[in-house]
């Protein structure tokens, strides 16, 4: 029999439900305004269905840009009220500004004032109840860890720092050294496996051995015996991928073949045929916006920057073709007059100006002429300099792999993290590369430029 283990939620299961019930929980709170009290602005109705799914889809589109649905900050109520004001705002004013889709605005313009507080008091409402039930210990996912402890460590980083309900209980070493010091995480032994998964009510299992022969015949016969009374059981990077969304590149070897199944739109020609059409369309709106805001650009450069507006400088593109980026200069004239250096967070080589630019993405307006060249495409890995690509090529294992794809102006390893000003930066960046090039679709993409959106919102631009 298989023993009785906790209620959780995977990282998606939350995400639908944070979505869903924002949805459910705004709609219920309308629908009572408009029972009880003078409210003709919003009803529910069968000829009015499409109200509401419009306004459904405001309050998941707009939540998404600006973090409704992160579940890091989800977990905090401070940075969660933030983000449903800011929710909440934006898709009153949107709903507002479509009349052809949404109600006419109404003649008493109080009930705007009751439509918006409703939302948000709707919205907030189950926050706090997800904050408090949901996001309680009784749902968080209890895991053992079975591996080296060589590697553990960074292993409970990594997994932790996604996840505020992934709950690593202890490990059980694989290999025969013991004296690495691992904080507060309890180490347990292969004898006490079948126990420690009754009594903590163990939700899953994650096998982190990267040597074979450290799984000893009696650890394989307890983990067989766990999988038979359906625990489940989990491979490290399987785990990692899914949680953090890298590829942990560092730890894959002479079988790399099995993690890097990449994605077949890389060859289907119908999606490529729609991402040159979109990267083409988007690079036309991006300069003519570049073309608005060019005054502004060119006297903020005449005062603060002082010296030449458009920089150039060689970076390496698909299959390691050079070509010339273009961007609006952030640095001092001369930034490099001691060598090639990397470009770092609060860097005293950028200008007052170059921060606003860096932070706004404009200094990256130009490279929509690069777009429309075919050297890059708006979604990518970010191009590298020749210099620092052969040298991280002899570090990092896999690392020109990334230029099996056309750069990008944008790309999941910048919406998800800033600076890469180092060899462990480049490292981490590389594994949201091969993520995204293995996952790459239509569904990424569009998950890549409403992140792009936030990034902006969010004055979190490189």
């Amino acid at each position: 029999m298989p023993t009785k283990k906790s209620i959780n939620f995977e990282i998606s299961e939350r995400k639908i439900l944070l979505r869903l019930l924002d949805i459910v929980f705004v709609l219920g709170g309308l629908h009572i305004i408009g029972s009880y009290f003078n409210f003709e602005y919003f009803t529910l109705s069968k000829e009015s269905w499409y109200w509401a799914f419009v306004l459904a889809v405001y309050i998941t589109l707009i939540g998404t840009v600006f973090e409704l649905y992160d579940l890091q900050a989800s977990s905090r109520l401070d940075t969660t009220f933030k983000n449903v004001v800011l929710t909440s705002s934006v898709t009153v004013l949107f709903y507002l500004l479509t009349p052809i889709l949404t109600p006419f605005l109404p003649v008493k313009r109080i009930e705007i004032i009751y439509f918006y507080l409703t939302i948000l008091v709707s919205i907030f409402l189950w926050r706090m109840i997800y904050v408090s039930l949901f996001n309680s210990p009784r749902f968080y996912k209890k895991v053992l860890l079975i591996g080296e402890a060589s590697h553990i460590t960074s292993m409970v980083k990594s997994l932790n720092e996604i996840d505020p309900n992934y709950d690593i209980i202890g490990f059980i070493n694989s290999e025969d050294r013991n004296d690495f010091q691992l904080g507060s995480l309890k180490e347990f032994n292969t004898k006490e496996l079948l126990d420690v998964v009754k009594s903590h009510k163990i939700s899953e299992i994650v096998v982190a051995s990267y040597n074979a022969e450290a799984i000893t015949p009696e650890l394989y016969s307890k983990l067989i015996n766990l999988l038979e009374r359906g625990h489940v059981i989990r491979e490290y990077t399987q785990v990692y991928e899914s949680l953090v969304h890298r590829i942990p590149v560092q730890f894959v070897g002479k079988d790399f073949y099995k993690y890097f199944p990449f994605s077949r739109s890389n060859q289907n020609r119908l999606y490529l045929f729609f991402s040159r059409t979109l990267d083409i369309l988007i690079s036309f709106i991006g300069l003519i916006f570049m073309v608005l805001v060019s005054p502004f650009i060119i006297l903020g450069n005449l005062i603060a920057n002082k010296g030449p507006l458009i920089y150039k400088q060689e970076r390496v593109g698909k299959n390691g073709k050079l070509f010339n980026i273009i961007k609006f200069r952030t640095m001092i004239a001369d930034a490099e007059n001691k060598g090639v250096q990397w470009a770092k967070q609060n860097d005293v080589r950028v200008t007052k100006f170059g921060r606003l630019l860096r932070n706004t993405r404009l200094d990256e307006l130009p490279q929509f002429i690069n777009v429309l060249r075919g050297e890059m495409a708006l979604i990518g890995p970010r191009p590298e300099r020749p210099y620092f690509v052969k040298e991280l090529s002899q570090m990092i294992p896999f690392y020109e792999t990334r230029h099996i794809i056309k750069p990008g102006l944008t790309g999941w390893a910048q919406v998800k993290m800033r600076y890469g000003a180092s060899v462990d930066d480049s490292l981490t960046k590389l594994q949201y590369d091969l993520f995204y090039i293995k996952r790459r679709s239509f569904f990424l993409d569009v998950n890549v430029i409403v992140k792009t959106i936030s990034t902006i919102l969010y004055y979190r631009g490189q």
